[in-house]
C-alpha cells in the first residue's frame, strides 16, 4: 500500500493519503522493528486515515497535535484523521518495536455498514474516525493480552502481504477484529475513568449514552450529574475540546448515520428516534 502526498495550504504540514492500486483494499499494516523513525517522514504531517500504533517495547514519544506521549510497551495509540504528528527525533525511536495499521471505511465495504458504524458509536473513540477531540487515544494492552495483540497483528500483515486465497475476507475479518478489540480497551478507560481519575467526564458519557434519544440538554446533563452547567461546561471543554452539547450532537449523529444505513426507516422516523421531532 502507498502513500500519496495531498497537497495542502502552504503554512500547514504535508497531509497523506493512502494510495491504493485498482482492487487494492485500502488497508496497511507494517512492522517497524527496531526502528520507528525509518517508517514515518521525519518533518511534522498529518494523514487523512485513521492510525493505530501498538508498540511490543517502550522508548523515546511520538508528539501528536502538540502533545508528547512516552512510549510504555503495550502502548496501543490511535491516532485520528487530520492530527498533526510531530517531528520524528530517530535516536529517541531507536529501539522501538510493533506495528502499524491504517485503513479506511471503504475497507469494511457497503456490504457490513454495521460494523464500522456500531463501533464509533462509543465517545471515546470517536477521535479515532473523525478526530477533533482529543487527537490521539493511549489504550495501554494488559499484559495477558500482549501476545495475542502482536500475533493478530502479524496475521493480518501476512495476509496482506502473501494475499493467499480468500485473503480479502480474511484481512476484513481481522481487522473487524481489532476494532472490536480497540473498543473493549475503550470501555476499560472509561472504567478507570469512573474509578480513578475523571469520575465527572465517565458519567457524563454514561449520561449521553442513556439519554440521548430524548430530549437532552447541557442542564440535564448538568443535573444528572449534580454539578453546575457553567462548572460541566468547562470541564468537559478542558479535558476533550469539545463540549457536553457538541458530545450529544455527535452521538445523535452516529445512531442516526447507522438507521439510515441499516433500515428503511424515513428520515422524519429516524430524527424522532435520535431526538430531533423535527424532522
Amino acid at each position: 500500500m502507498e502513500t500519496v502526498r495531498v497537497p495542502g495550504a502552504r503554512d500547514q504540514p504535508p497531509t497523506y493519503a493512502l494510495a491504493p492500486a485498482p482492487g487494492e483494499l485500502p488497508v496497511a499494516a507494517w512492522r517497524f522493528d527496531g526502528g520507528l523513525a525509518h517508517t514515518l517522514p521525519r518533518a511534522q504531517h498529518a494523514h487523512e486515515f485513521p492510525v493505530l500504533a501498538y508498540f511490543e517495547a517502550a522508548g523515546g514519544e511520538l508528539t501528536v497535535d502538540g502533545r508528547r506521549w512516552p512510549i510504555r510497551q503495550g502502548d496501543l495509540f490511535v491516532i485520528a484523521p487530520g492530527e498533526v504528528v510531530g517531528r520524528v527525533d530517530a535516536d529517541a525511536v531507536l529501539g522501538v518495536e510493533g506495528w502499524g495499521v491504517s485503513f479506511t471505511a471503504d475497507a469494511l465495504g457497503t456490504d457490513v455498514p454495521g460494523s464500522y458504524l456500531a463501533w464509533r458509536t462509543h465517545p471515546l473513540l470517536f477521535p479515532f474516525v473523525r478526530g477533533g477531540a482529543a487527537g490521539a487515544l493511549r489504550l495501554p494492552v494488559p499484559p495477558a493480552a500482549r501476545a495475542d495483540w502482536s500475533a493478530r497483528l502479524g496475521t493480518l500483515h501476512r495476509e496482506l502481504t502473501e494475499r493467499p486465497d480468500g485473503y480479502r475476507e480474511a484481512v476484513l475479518a481481522h481487522l473487524v477484529l481489532l476494532l472490536v478489540g480497540i473498543s473493549r480497551l475503550a470501555a476499560d478507560v472509561v472504567d478507570d475513568l469512573r474509578v480513578n481519575r475523571e469520575p465527572l467526564l465517565a458519567e457524563v458519557f454514561a449520561v449521553i449514552e442513556q439519554r440521548y434519544p430524548g430530549a437532552l440538554s447541557l442542564r440535564d446533563v448538568a443535573r444528572a450529574v449534580n454539578v453546575s452547567p457553567g462548572h460541566l461546561t468547562s470541564t468537559v471543554r478542558r479535558r476533550t475540546g469539545r463540549t457536553v452539547q457538541e458530545w450529544i450532537a455527535e452521538r445523535r449523529m452516529v445512531q442516526a448515520r447507522r438507521l439510515l444505513a441499516t433500515t428503511a426507516l424515513p428520515v422524519a422516523e429516524v430524527g424522532r428516534r435520535v431526538g430531533y421531532p423535527d424532522p
